[in-house]
C-alpha cells in the first residue's frame, strides 16, 4: 500500500495568457499594495527592458527597480535587494526574470521578515541547518509576485537556491510562504529571452518531470502532474524553437514547466541530475539550464539498470518509444541546439573529484533511484557525461 503526503504550496493563484502588466496591477489592487518594488536583472532593466516597461505601467505605485540580481542568486544581491525594499517602504515585491531573480526575491522576503542585513546573517536559515522550531517563529510579512521570463519554474516552489560566494557553494532556503502569492505566465514576456536560455531552462523543466517520474517512490498526484508536464514540454519546446513568435507554443512550454515542477511538492526529492547540477551551477558557474542538458542523459544511463521500466515511460512521453530515455533526452537537446557533454560547458576531468565530493552534500543525491554511495559513483556519472 502506498503511503505519503502531498503538501500544496501557499500559492494563491497562477494567472496565464494575460498581459503581465494587467495581471500584476490586478494582483496588487486585490491585496491593497501601494508601494511596489520590482526585482530583476541588469539585462531586463535597461531603457527598453521588460522590467522597466512593467515599472512604467504600474505608475506611481512602483517605488523602485532593483536590478542587482546576477546568475545563481548570490547572497550579496539578496541582502542589497532587501535593503532597497526596506528603505523604500515597499509593501509588495515583484520578481521579473528567470530562476535566479525569482529565487533571490524569495529570500529577500526572508531577510525582511527576520531583519537580516548582512550576507552572514543568512547562515542560520539555510535549509540544511535551520532549526524547524526557529524557522516556525518567523512571521511572514511582505510577500511577492513573480513574472517569469524562462522555464526554470522557480515561481511555483517554496524553496530557493542562493550562492554563498565566500564558500563557493549554492545552498537551499525554504519556508512555506517563500512561494510567490501569484505567478504570472505571460508568453509575450518570454519573446526576448535568448533562444539558448529558453531552450536550456526548458530542459531543466524536463529534468523536473523526469526525476519525479523515475523517483523510487510513487506518488500518484505528482506522477500525473509530471506526466502531463513532460508531454507538453515534448511538444512545446521544438515548436517554440521552430517558430519563436508563436505565443501558443511558448504558453504550452509554460504549462509544461508548471505541471512538471508541481509534482515536487510530494516531498520525494529529485535525484542525481539535480544534485550534480547544483554543484556545477553554484560552484563552477555553469548556467542553470545547461546543467540538466549534460547531467540528465548521463544520470539516466547510470540509473537504467534499476529503473528501466520507468525510463521507458519517459521515452514514450518524449515521443521516442523503443529507445532509451537517455537517447530520447539527448535527441531533444540536439534538436534544440543544446550541449550534451561536460567539455561543452567548460568542465574538465581534473575537476571531477571536487564536483563529486561537493555533490555528496546535496540532499537530492539521497533520492536517486540507484543509490549513490560515494564520490566514486558521482565520478562514474560524470564520465558518462563526457560522451
Amino acid at each position: 500500500m502506498l503511503t505519503g503526503a502531498h503538501r500544496h504550496p501557499r500559492q494563491e493563484e497562477v494567472v496565464y495568457g494575460r498581459p503581465a502588466a494587467d495581471a500584476v496591477a490586478d494582483a496588487a489592487d486585490s491585496r491593497g499594495a501601494q508601494r511596489v518594488l520590482i526585482a530583476t536583472s541588469r539585462s531586463l532593466a535597461g531603457p527598453e527592458g521588460l522590467a522597466t516597461k512593467l515599472a512604467g505601467a504600474l505608475g506611481a505605485r512602483c517605488v523602485g527597480l532593483f536590478a542587482g540580481v546576477s546568475a545563481h542568486s548570490p547572497r550579496e544581491a539578496v541582502i542589497a535587494g532587501a535593503e532597497q525594499a526596506r528603505s523604500a517602504g515597499c509593501d509588495l515585491l515583484v520578481a521579473v526574470g528567470g530562476g535566479s531573480v525569482i529565487d533571490a526575491t524569495k529570500v529577500m522576503q526572508l531577510c525582511l521578515w527576520a531583519g537580516l542585513r548582512r550576507p552572514d546573517d543568512l547562515d542560520a536559515y539555510r535549509a540544511s541547518v535551520a532549526d524547524p522550531a526557529h524557522r516556525a517563529k518567523l512571521q511572514p510579512g511582505i510577500r511577492m509576485l513573480a513574472v517569469s521570463t524562462t522555464l526554470s519554474a522557480a515561481e511555483f516552489t517554496p524553496f530557493a537556491g542562493i550562492t554563498d560566494r565566500a564558500k563557493g557553494v549554492k545552498e537551499g532556503f525554504a519556508h512555506p510562504f517563500l512561494v510567490p502569492r501569484t505567478a504570472v505566465l505571460d508568453p509575450a514576456m518570454t519573446r526576448r529571452t535568448p533562444p539558448e536560455l529558453w531552450a536550456s531552462t526548458g530542459l531543466k523543466a524536463v529534468d523536473h518531470a523526469v526525476e519525479q517520474l523515475c523517483n523510487p517512490l510513487r506518488a500518484p498526484f505528482a506522477d500525473a502532474l509530471a506526466t502531463a508536464g513532460l508531454r507538453r514540454l515534448a511538444v512545446g519546446l521544438p515548436a517554440s524553437a521552430k517558430s519563436p513568435e508563436d505565443l501558443d507554443a511558448r504558453l504550452e512550454c509554460q504549462f509544461g514547466m508548471w505541471l512538471a515542477i508541481s509534482g515536487a511538492t510530494s516531498g520525494r526529492g529529485m535525484g542525481a541530475s539535480h544534485a550534480i547540477g547544483h554543484t556545477l551551477g553554484g560552484t563552477f558557474g555553469v548556467p542553470h539550464g545547461l546543467t540538466s542538458c549534460v547531467t540528465l542523459p548521463a544520470v539516466l544511463r547510470w540509473n537504467e539498470e534499476v529503473d528501466a521500466g520507468r525510463q521507458q515511460i519517459v521515452a514514450e512521453l518524449l515521443g521516442c518509444p523503443g529507445v532509451s530515455a537517455s537517447h530520447a533526452v539527448m535527441a531533444l537537446c540536439r534538436d534544440l541546439g543544446l550541449p550534451t557533454d561536460l567539455a561543452s560547458v567548460g568542465i574538465r576531468p581534473e575537476q571531477f573529484r571536487s564536483i563529486a565530493e561537493l555533490t555528496m552534500h546535496d540532499p537530492s543525491i539521497r533520492s536517486n533511484p540507484r543509490p549513490v554511495r560515494g564520490p566514486e559513483d558521482v565520478i562514474e556519472i560524470l564520465n558518462l557525461a563526457t560522451r
